[in-house]
């Protein structure tokens, strides 16, 4: 069932959290750990990040060193697939733009197919590290959208290289981010909506919103973007802070603001427990106030919070 369809399912707000891959080489145990701990709260998917290859620099002890790239969180496809078939879960393995090119994608496509997983959120991605701004891969994309006709022509039983795919399985079906502060790199929230709008139009049928503190912001959002015919579910990203340096790395990470009412609060916070009640006692305020305005679903950013975000669900679910 599509993502559209699982959180139309249900009579009340839906449920579903994001994941990272493990770090390479330490296993899978601890991702099991947090699907347990809120898989009680009855998650209709559950969101797998994908991470590009960076350049890395090894000392070769010999005043040289040694550029290779490195991937520090692979397996996303196969993340996907023993989580869903553990748990029975619906999973959604980003797809990204940054750091793949046009065959890596289609093969990538190809395994999920043969896999039975054909929910995907689709992105751009961040630029690599090492780059000041963002560079697609050799033939790959600058665009979202462009990732999302690969995928459209895939479906229809077109490689990217316009051969004919002989045998097409269950077609793909995806979501797109949005941004209710604007994407960073983005010259005002009017051109960022546009590009939205496109991406709607190109096939997605859902968005997920970047995280967000002040509701205020994404009601606002929601409003201008109904005004221009957008009219697929918009899915809030939310995600409680649990440390005193949040309050700092996030604003200045994800160009979001914190509202003052909270700032405010925050200041207050001398030990990162203190910090964390705070954040989950924010958390919980605003999820009650997006579900008496009939928000269809709630998405929960996991990293560094599974135990707040399951305080959180205990709350309002």
């Amino acid at each position: 069932m599509r993502v559209v369809d699982l959180i139309k399912s249900t009579d009340k707000t839906a449920f579903s959290f994001e994941i990272l891959p493990p770090l390479k080489g330490t296993g899978i145990e601890k991702l099991y750990q947090t699907v347990d701990t809120l898989r009680e709260f009855d998650p209709k998917y559950i969101n797998i990040t994908t991470h590009r290859s960076e350049y890395v620099y090894k000392d070769l002890d010999n005043g040289l060193f040694q550029r290779t790239r490195l991937r520090r969180r692979p397996g996303t496809v196969a993340v996907a697939a023993a989580l869903q078939n553990k748990y029975n879960i619906t999973t959604v393995p980003h797809i990204l733009c940054s750091g793949f090119s046009r065959e890596d994608t289609e093969y990538v496509l190809l395994d999920l197919q043969f896999l039975g997983i054909t929910d995907l959120l689709v992105l751009r991605g961040d630029k690599a590290k090492h780059e000041p701004t963002f560079v697609p891969e050799s033939n790959g994309y600058n665009h979202a959208l462009e990732l999302e006709m690969q995928i459209n022509d895939f479906n229809k039983g077109v490689f990217v290289d316009g051969s004919p795919i002989k045998v097409t399985g269950t077609p793909f079906s995806y979501g797109v981010a949005c941004y209710p502060e604007k994407h960073d790199e983005s010259p005002n929230l009017e051109q960022d909506i546009y590009w939205l709008k496109k991406k709607i139009e190109t096939g997605a049928e859902y968005a997920v919103t970047q995280m967000f503190f002040d509701n205020r912001k994404y009601f606002k959002f929601v409003e201008r973007i109904r005004k221009e015919g957008i009219n697929v579910p918009i899915i809030p990203g939310i995600k409680p802070f649990s440390k005193l340096s949040q309050l700092n790395i996030i604003p200045k990470t994800f160009k979001i603001d914190l509202p003052q009412e909270l700032a405010v609060e925050a200041m207050k916070c001398q030990t990162d427990e203190e910090t964390a009640a705070l954040g989950v006692e924010w958390c919980i305020h605003q999820c009650r106030e997006l579900i008496a305005h009939g928000v269809p679903s709630i998405h929960f950013y996991t990293v560094s919070a599974v135990d707040s975000v399951k305080k959180v669900a205990k709350a309002i679910y």
